[in-house]
Order: C-alpha cells, then sequence, then structure tokens
C-alpha cells in the first residue's frame, strides 16, 4: 500500500472508487474528470492509496478547508486507509493556516460515525438534507508539519 499525492492519471481510479461504494451514493453525473483534475492541484489537493497500479483509497480537500470527497473501496475497507487520507488531509489544511475544516454527509451512515469518531462536530442539516461538520484544526497542534 503507498498513499500518495494524486496526479492526473489517478482519476479513472478515483472515479472507479466513487462508483463502488455503498453509501453516498453518487446521484448524479456532474462529478466529471474534470471536477477530480481541479481539485489536484488549482482547487485543492488530493490523495490517493494504491496497490500496485490500482486505487483503492482517496480523498480530496479543497483550499477553503472544505472536505470534497474521501472514499475507500468497499472491498479494501477496515485496513486504515480512510483514516490515513483523514490525517494527511487535516494536516495539508493545518499547515495553509487555516482554523477550521468542513464537510457534509449522508445522515444515519458509516461515514458520519467515522467523522464522529474522528472529533468532526456535528453543525445541523443543509437544506438538501445532508449532515454538516466543522473541525476545529486548531484543537490538533500534532498536525503541524
Amino acid at each position: 500500500m503507498m498513499l500518495r499525492r494524486a496526479d492526473p492519471d489517478d482519476v479513472a481510479g478515483m472515479h472507479r472508487v466513487r462508483l463502488a461504494v455503498r453509501e453516498n451514493v453518487l446521484a448524479s453525473s456532474s462529478v466529471t474528470p474534470a471536477a477530480y483534475l481541479a481539485r489536484l492541484e488549482e482547487e485543492g489537493r488530493s490523495w490517493v492509496v494504491a496497490e500496485g497500479p490500482d486505487v483503492v483509497a482517496f480523498a480530496v480537500a479543497e483550499n477553503d478547508g472544505r472536505i470534497w470527497a474521501l472514499f475507500v473501496d468497499p472491498e479494501h475497507e477496515g485496513r486504515g486507509h480512510g483514516r490515513a487520507l483523514h490525517e494527511i488531509m487535516l494536516a495539508w489544511l493545518h499547515d495553509r493556516g487555516l482554523a477550521r475544516a468542513v464537510l457534509a454527509t449522508e445522515p444515519a451512515t458509516r461515514a458520519e460515525r467515522f467523522y464522529r469518531r474522528l472529533g468532526w462536530r456535528f453543525t445541523g442539516l443543509l437544506a438538501n438534507g445532508e449532515a454538516a461538520f466543522e473541525y476545529d484544526l486548531r484543537a490538533r497542534p500534532d498536525l503541524g508539519r
């Protein structure tokens, strides 16, 4: 297993993982390869966990502190990939000088439980029904590199 920054060659694998998940299923085709490419460097930073040439998990943080994606291929769950990606995203946001990170996910899912366990604070339901969370990056001095 290798955790590394994503590059353009990883986009197809990232999208394959995104379409493979059992919860927080992509409801539309609005997420295109261009959306991933923009978040490799321009609008944020992306990372992948790869086993050989295959992407098995990925995460994307946006420049403003929003978590755009954190997904693990169902065949590779329970191996610590999600937690490792979570930590590298938070460290990157912390190093950018941001005070907080935010995200939204479907309520009552494993993703919601994952984020709560890792210290995210529920801030309410959004108009689209998703659960909103925030994370205080200042509370984690260990994130600084």
